[in-house]
C-alpha cells in the first residue's frame, strides 16, 4: 500500500504532530512518502521528505495577526499551481492531509479521495464551538483552503465522532514536570518589542519568551527572550508556572496536558484561532483579545491565580491511525 503524507508546514504544530504520526503509520505494511509545504515552520522532521514544497503559507505579522500583504506576496498562484499540477497523487493508494493545500488540491482535482488527519477537520464539524461574532470570509478559508473528501479530526473535546483528544507528542508525555518561577510564552504574531513592552508592565514576573523574529537569545529586564528550538521550548513549558500563547491548537493542548495554567491571545482576523478560543473558553480557559494596556489586569488575575483546567488526554495515535488505514482500505 502506497501512502503520501502531507503536512502543512506554516508554524510548528503540524510538523510536531507528525513526528508522532509517521512512526505509528510505519508500523503498517505500507510504502510511505512524506510531503511538506510551507515557509513558517521553526523545527525540521527526522525523516526523509520527498515533497518539499512553498505551498501557500500565512505569514506571521507582528501586531497579533497575519500579514496580510507578505502572505499574499508569497502566494504566487502560478508557482502554486504548477505545485498542484506535479503531485502524483493518483500513483497512491491512500493520500493523509495535515491541512495541507496543494495535495488537497491536487486529489480534489483528479477526483482522489483524500483523508484529512488534522485539526481543522475537527473545527469545522458543527458540533465544535465557534465564536459568537461570525466571519463569514473566515470559514470560507478555513473550508476551501485544503478540502478534503474524508475528515478525521482532532480537538481539546471529543466532540462526536471521529473528532478526538490531541495527540500529545513523546516529547511532552516524558518530560519531567515541575513547576518553576517563569512563565514560557510563545506568542509568534507579535514583534518582540511589543511583547516587552506589555510583559514588562508585570516587574515581578519572570518571563521566558520564545520568539520567532529573533535568532539569539538575551535580556531585557525580568523577560529572557530566546530562539524557538524543540528541546528549549519544552523544557521551558514543562518547568513553567504557567504558559501564555496563541490560540493555536498544539501549545494550548500541551499547556493543559501538562497541568499549567494557560492564557490565550488568539491572532486576530484568523478565524480558526477564534474558533480555538471559544472552545478554550468553554473550557474555563482566560483568553484575552490583545496585548493592549486594558488587558493588563486580566493578565495580573491569572497570575495570582491557581486555576489549572483538568484533561484526559490518553495516547491513542496508533489507534486513530489503525482506524483511518482501515476505512480507507474499506472504501478503496
Amino acid at each position: 500500500m502506497r501512502v503520501l503524507y502531507a503536512i502543512q508546514g506554516t508554524g510548528n504544530g503540524h510538523l510536531s504532530r507528525a513526528r508522532d504520526v509517521i512512526p505509528a503509520l510505519l508500523k503498517h505494511n505500507i510504502s510511505l512518502d512524506i510531503l511538506v509545504s510551507g515557509i513558517q515552520a521553526d523545527i525540521k522532521l527526522p525523516y526523509p521528505v520527498k515533497y518539499q514544497l512553498k505551498g501557500l503559507s500565512f505569514i506571521f505579522g507582528k501586531k497579533g495577526g497575519v500579514d496580510v500583504w507578505k502572505t499574499y506576496y508569497k502566494a504566487n498562484s502560478l508557482r502554486l499551481q504548477k505545485e498542484i499540477k506535479s503531485i502524483p497523487v493518483a500513483d497512491y493508494d491512500l493520500v493523509i492531509n495535515d491541512f495541507e493545500p496543494v495535495t488537497a488540491w491536487a486529489c480534489k482535482l483528479k477526483n482522489k479521495p483524500c483523508y484529512s488527519f488534522s485539526h481543522q477537520a475537527a473545527v469545522l464539524s458543527d458540533q465544535a464551538p465557534k465564536p459568537k461574532k461570525k466571519d463569514r470570509m473566515g470559514k470560507w478559508i478555513l473550508n476551501n483552503y485544503a478540502p478534503t473528501s474524508q475528515q478525521f479530526g482532532l480537538h481539546f473535546q471529543s466532540y462526536e465522532d471521529n473528532i478526538y483528544t490531541p495527540i500529545i507528542r513523546d516529547d511532552i508525555r516524558s518530560a519531567p514536570i515541575t513547576n518553576g518561577d517563569h512563565y514560557t510564552v510563545y506568542l509568534p504574531s507579535y514583534s518582540d518589542e511589543k511583547l516587552l513592552k506589555f510583559l514588562s508592565r508585570m516587574k515581578s514576573v519572570k518571563w521566558e519568551v520564545f520568539s520567532k523574529h529573533n535568532t539569539y537569545e538575551y535580556f531585557h529586564k525580568n523577560i529572557h527572550i530566546k530562539p524557538i528550538t524543540n528541546n528549549a521550548f519544552v523544557k521551558s513549558m514543562a518547568s513553567s508556572k504557567g504558559v501564555l500563547c496563541g490560540a493555536g491548537f498544539e501549545t494550548p493542548a500541551e499547556s493543559l496536558y501538562m497541568q499549567k495554567k494557560l492564557l490565550v491571545v488568539p491572532m486576530k482576523g484568523q478565524y480558526e484561532q477564534q474558533c480555538n478560543a471559544a472552545a478554550l473558553a468553554d473550557m474555563g480557559v482566560p483568553i484575552i483579545k490583545t496585548l493592549k494596556k486594558k488587558h493588563a489586569d486580566k493578565v495580573k488575575a491569572w497570575l495570582n491565580s491557581d486555576t489549572v483546567i483538568p484533561v484526559n488526554y490518553p495516547d491513542i495515535t496508533d489507534k486513530i491511525v489503525s482506524k483511518l488505514l482501515e476505512e480507507s482500505l474499506a472504501t478503496c
